[in-house]
């Protein structure tokens, strides 16, 4: 039983792509992700960089929540290619 002081955290990905312009609806469902919309490009792109972020996340034996805010920036950063 949680009391008060005791808080879950959660955390998830989310991607939202505005570019589309075919009217094809995208979403992508993951471990801890979810990608919406976007061209085809783009959602491609937004898939392969969760997929790089989780793979990272899962060598260094973490869940997304125990992140802090640095690490979760270079991480990001290095799964996009940057």
């Amino acid at each position: 039983m949680l009391n008060n002081d005791d808080k879950i955290r959660q955390a998830m990905l989310l991607g939202v792509g505005l570019d589309n312009k075919d009217g094809h609806k995208r979403i992508t469902k993951g471990d801890n992700f979810y990608l919406a919309g976007g061209s085809e490009e783009t959602h491609e792109r937004m898939t392969e960089t969760v997929i790089k972020f989780n793979e990272k996340l899962a060598r260094k034996g973490k869940h997304l929540q125990e992140l802090s805010r640095e690490e979760f920036h270079d991480m990001m950063r290095e799964a996009e290619g940057k």
